[in-house]
């Protein structure tokens, strides 16, 4: 069973740390070396390998650091020519196996045209399409490119744990009860959330299912949601509402 450590980086970024019962480990999305680095070094840990979601600077800054350090290290991210540090190019639907579990690969276009996210049958690590009460900016893709690939991550199961990768539930949540303001769930979910970070506490991961009843992304199919963001207009498409959701998210 893999055990999953936080290691917070840059301004609100958490790198994902994974180990088994060894002393190996691999990391998700290294937006800065020195973190890992310091993590390593004080649990007495090897690096063997490195998943990248996607491009941004702040998610994989220090890859090129990490990989010098580390001899062989293998690097898995998207296949196109934007990750020159990847020696591991991964696909829609590619599988591979790391520390005795199995990853599954998930194209996840919105945020960027090329943004993947790894499944390991109890786990996502999404990057910045899905985050806890909220979703990624759409820096490169189309609202119907994120609406399509939420749609396909809120398929898995409900006991699902989410590791997005930044800290920005507290504020999402602000926004979501700006738009359904009735959701009992969102409610007392922001509660729970605003009392953790009162005391400095992370708010990750959260749950496929947790995230179905409380984050409006999710919930474009909804009638609240339709006429919270159309104004009482409820027979546009999920992905018109997604559109106008996202862009109201936007502005807020």
């Amino acid at each position: 069973m893999l055990s999953v450590s936080s290691i917070p980086a840059l301004n609100d970024n958490y790198i994902w740390l994974l180990k088994n019962d060894d002393n190996h480990c691999v990391v998700v999305d290294p937006g800065d070396a020195t973190p890992v680095f310091a993590f390593l070094e004080s649990h007495g840990l090897i690096l063997d390998a490195i998943l990248i979601t996607h491009h941004h600077h702040d998610h994989v800054g220090g890859v090129s650091a990490l990989a010098s350090h580390f001899p062989g290290i293998v690097v898995y991210g998207p296949s196109t020519s934007r990750f020159p540090q990847v020696t591991y190019p991964l696909k829609d639907k590619s599988t591979f196996t790391l520390l005795g579990t199995e990853f599954e690969v998930f194209d996840v276009p919105g945020h960027t045209l090329d943004h993947i996210a790894y499944y390991t049958g109890s786990m996502l690590f999404c990057g910045d399409t899905l985050f806890s009460g909220g979703c990624g900016r759409l820096f490169e893709g189309s609202p119907a490119q994120m609406h399509q690939s939420l749609t396909l991550l809120s398929s898995l199961p409900d006991e699902t744990l989410v590791f997005c990768t930044h800290e920005y539930t507290q504020s999402n949540l602000k926004f979501a009860q700006a738009v359904d303001c009735g959701n009992t769930a969102l409610k007392a979910y922001a509660l729970d959330v605003d009392t953790l970070r009162s005391q400095n506490k992370i708010t990750l991961p959260s749950t496929i299912g947790m995230e179905k009843s409380i984050n409006p992304f999710l919930r474009v199919n909804q009638d609240a949601i339709k006429k919270a963001v159309q104004h009482s207009a409820i027979d546009s498409s999920d992905t018109e509402t997604f559109a106008a959701l996202r862009r109201w998210k936007d502005e807020f």
